[in-house]
This record gives structure tokens, C-alpha cells and sequence, in this order.
């Protein structure tokens, strides 16, 4: 029995990135080309929480190896034994797929693009699923939550509809040495450098890790020291990653956009949350300082705002950079700059009334905690739906500003986030006072007294 136990972790890990790399054969091979990276993401999230009381569910190298330099595993020959359990998962996979379908399909670069380029997102997107991991299923410090394979899973719908046309998205060695043994006929070789960039995105994550959580590593120096660091450097990530998976969305072409940007925004709630409140959004910060009630003072609100416009502005040039491409922002066709900042007016609205009536009030405090990201975030996939055509759905001045200074770089035109800014700032002083008329509890007196900045519970 007790050698049973010690081999069931290994099984699991097996079984789990068995199904997942098997699940991204059978949907590049004969399933839906708009919906195969959510039953990829899917099928990681039901994996986490059906096999991570048994191994912890990392079903991929690149956890393993992250844990490992943020000492959330410290046995050496588990993680070895891990990652060989992993690989050979993957590589199964690759044969069975091939075997039931008779159809592989080779690991290399996108259409168009060479290796730098592909191995970038896998680096980016690899940190972005790896932090999900460690920030919401490894922390030994605080309460446990439920969300963390909702967290982990959709972190691929954020980078695989983002990414995908790229490099593949794959954010896995498993994956990426499933996909190329399998098609080793078709040639050979690139899942050692994915391997490499994922590995390199995975130890960012950890390091990462310890700077936005000093609390997890007592005993060891603090990365960022003491202050508003940790809370900047979470601001900063979350709305870089929302901008570039805004960004690589629209050049794709493709059809989720709103879902893949909807889900950056949910998995960078749940991730960063806790340590910042996870605004993202100047608009959501101005609302929330507007609210009153104590939630966030006028100085902390700026340097907010800056770390976020200046996260915005970096991932607008990372992706002009990746792709070599920008876009206008810019009202669609047929439609006018009035239209488009209507638009922007009422769903942001939206996105600010939810996050101060969901995320900030003493009614709500510890009851939405595992479902704060997923409603947050599905005000974007609201927006992004109903007026994407109209204006863009940004909803978001970092978002604006960033698009349109990266265009106006690479064009010489910029000024519609001027009109943006103004539409989304104004339904953040809308929703603003109508929390007020609406919440008249949250201003008694006597009423409960700070409980930190939105989304923060989370």
C-alpha cells in the first residue's frame, strides 16, 4: 500500500498531461478552430482540481521547475521524477493522437514569423500561467481559495488565442515535446528551444513570486524592500498583460478577442488581487478614490495610475515589436466618434459599478471572494462583444493610451484616446456617485471601516 501511494503523485502527473496534450492534438487536428483553445484550457482546469489533491497538479515541467526555485518543493527527486512523468505523458499523447487520427502537425514558428518572436510569447505567456500557479494554489500563508484551477486554465485562454498564431501556444515542454516526437517525421528540434523559453519564463514567475510576496519567504531579503513596490509591480504586470493580450488579439484576426482579453483580466485578478486589489484600469482606480470610504488615498490612486499607463505603454511596444505591426484606435466602420464614446461611456461604466458594488463593499466581504475575478471579468467579455465593433471595446485609458501612442509611433497619428480617456473617465465619476445613491450603507456611520482596495480579499 505505502509503495502505491508513493507511485500515485507520478501516475498523476502522467495521466493529467496525458489528457492535456491530448486534447490539443485532437482539437488542432480535427476540432474547432474558434473553440479549441478553451477546450484546451478546459481540460487543464478540470485536470487541476480532479488530480491536484493527489500530485498537486503541475502537469507541465515548467511548474515543477518554478516551485522548485520559489521552494514550494524542495524534494529534488520528486520533481525529477515529476517532470519525467510529465514528459512521458506528453510524448504518449502525441503518439495516441497521431495514432487514433492519423493527422501530426509540426512544432516551428507561425506564418511570417521566425524564432525570436515565437519564443518571446512562449517566455511571456509561460511567466503569466506559471505566476497564476503560484500566486493562487502555492501560498502557505494565507486562507485557501477555490479559484485556483479556474485561474490556472483560463490563463490559456489568454495566451492561447493571444499567442497561438505565433508560437502555438503551448506554455508547456510536455506539450511542446508531445507535439514535435509525435511529428518528428515533419522535422525535428524546436521543442528544445521552447523548452528553453518557457523554462526562462517560469523562473521569472518565481522570482517574481518572492517580490510580490515577502511574507511566503521569511527569513530570506526582501526583493523589493519595504512600501508601495510589490502593489506597483502588480499593477504594472496585470495591465501589461491585459494591453498585450489586447494587442496580439486584434492583429490575429480572431474571433475571441473579447473572451481571450476577458480572461487576462480575470486570471490577473485572481493572481494579483492580493497584493495590489488589482485595479488595472485608471478608470476603475479614479472610481474607486471617488467612492470614498478610505479605500485608496489621492497619492496612492497617481502612483496607481502611473504604474499602470506605464504597464500599458510597454506591452503596447512589445507586441508592436513581436509582430511588427500596430493598429488605430478608432471608431469601426460606419460608425462615429460619438458612437464609439458612447460605448466606452456605458461599459465602462459597467466594468467600474461592478468592481466598486462586488469587490469593495462590506456586504460582499469574504462571500465572492473565488468568483470576484470571474465576474470582473466578464464585464469585458460584455463590452467587448456589444461594442467591440463600435469602438474598439478598450474600456480602459491605460488601454487606449497605449494603443493609440503605439500606433502614433509607428503612423504619426494619434488623438482618439483623448476622446476615449475623457468617455471612461467620466463613467468612472458616474459610477462613482451612483454607488453612492445606490450603497447609502457603506457611508453610515459606524459603518465597517477600510477592507482594503477593490478586489484585495480576492
Amino acid at each position: 500500500m505505502a509503495a502505491a501511494d508513493a507511485f500515485s503523485p507520478y501516475l498523476a502527473e502522467f495521466l493529467g498531461t496525458f489528457l492535456l496534450v491530448f486534447t490539443v492534438g485532437c482539437n488542432v487536428s480535427v476540432g474547432s478552430p474558434m473553440w479549441g483553445v478553451t477546450s484546451i484550457a478546459c481540460v487543464l482546469m478540470i485536470a487541476i482540481y480532479a488530480l491536484g489533491p493527489v500530485s498537486g497538479a503541475h502537469l507541465n515541467p515548467a511548474v515543477t521547475f518554478a516551485c522548485a526555485i520559489a521552494k514550494r518543493e524542495t524534494d529534488m527527486q520528486k520533481c525529477f521524477g515529476y517532470v519525467a512523468a510529465q514528459l512521458g505523458g506528453g510524448i504518449f499523447a502525441g503518439g495516441a493522437y497521431v495514432a487514433a487520427f492519423g493527422k501530426a502537425f509540426n512544432l516551428k514558428p507561425g506564418l511570417g514569423f521566425h524564432w525570436f518572436p515565437a519564443l518571446t510569447v512562449e517566455a511571456l505567456y509561460t511567466f503569466f500561467l506559471v505566476l497564476a500557479v503560484l500566486t493562487t494554489a502555492c501560498k502557505t500563508k494565507s486562507k485557501p481559495n477555490e479559484h485556483f484551477g479556474l485561474a490556472i486554465g483560463f490563463s490559456v485562454v489568454a495566451g492561447g488565442y493571444a499567442a497561438g498564431w505565433i508560437s502555438g501556444g503551448c506554455f508547456n515542454p510536455a506539450v511542446a515535446f508531445g507535439v514535435d516526437v509525435s511529428s518528428a517525421h515533419l522535422g525535428f528540434g524546436w521543442s528544445f528551444a521552447w523548452t528553453v523559453a518557457e523554462c526562462v519564463g517560469a523562473f521569472f514567475a518565481a522570482i517574481t513570486f518572492k517580490a510580490l510576496h515577502p511574507e511566503e519567504f521569511e527569513g530570506d531579503a526582501k526583493l523589493l524592500g519595504e512600501g508601495p513596490a510589490p502593489k506597483l509591480l502588480a499593477e504594472f504586470i496585470g495591465t501589461f498583460f491585459l494591453v498585450l493580450t489586447v494587442g496580439l488579439n486584434v492583429l490575429s484576426g480572431g474571433g475571441a478577442a473579447a473572451w481571450s482579453i476577458a480572461a487576462s483580466l480575470m486570471v490577473a485578478i485572481y493572481a494579483l488581487g492580493p497584493v495590489s486589489g488589482a485595479h488595472f484600469n485608471p478608470a476603475v482606480t479614479c472610481s474607486i478614490l471617488l467612492s470614498g470610504r478610505g479605500k485608496i488615498t489621492p497619492v496612492e490612486a497617481g502612483a496607481y495610475v502611473g504604474a499602470q499607463v506605464a504597464g500599458g505603454l510597454v506591452a503596447g511596444f512589445t507586441y508592436k515589436y513581436i509582430t511588427g505591426a500596430a493598429f488605430a484606435l478608432a471608431p469601426g466602420p460606419e460608425h462615429s466618434i460619438l458612437g464609439a464614446m458612447m460605448g466606452e461611456l456605458v461599459f465602462t461604466f459597467v466594468l467600474c459599478f461592478v468592481v466598486l458594488t462586488v469587490a469593495t463593499t462590506g456586504v460582499n466581504k469574504g462571500k465572492l471572494d473565488d468568483f470576484v475575478g470571474l465576474i470582473v471579468g466578464s464585464c469585458v467579455t460584455v463590452g467587448g462583444y456589444a461594442v467591440g465593433s463600435v469602438s474598439g471595446g478598450s474600456l480602459n485609458p491605460a488601454v487606449s493610451i497605449a494603443i493609440d501612442t503605439t500606433h502614433l509611433v509607428s503612423h504619426g497619428m494619434w488623438s482618439n484616446c483623448l476622446f476615449y480617456c475623457l468617455a471612461e473617465l467620466a463613467a468612472a465619476g458616474v459610477a462613482a456617485g451612483l454607488f453612492r445613491v445606490t450603497h447609502k450603507a457603506e457611508f453610515a456611520k459606524g459603518a465597517v471601516e477600510d477592507r482594503g482596495a477593490a478586489l484585495g480579499s480576492a
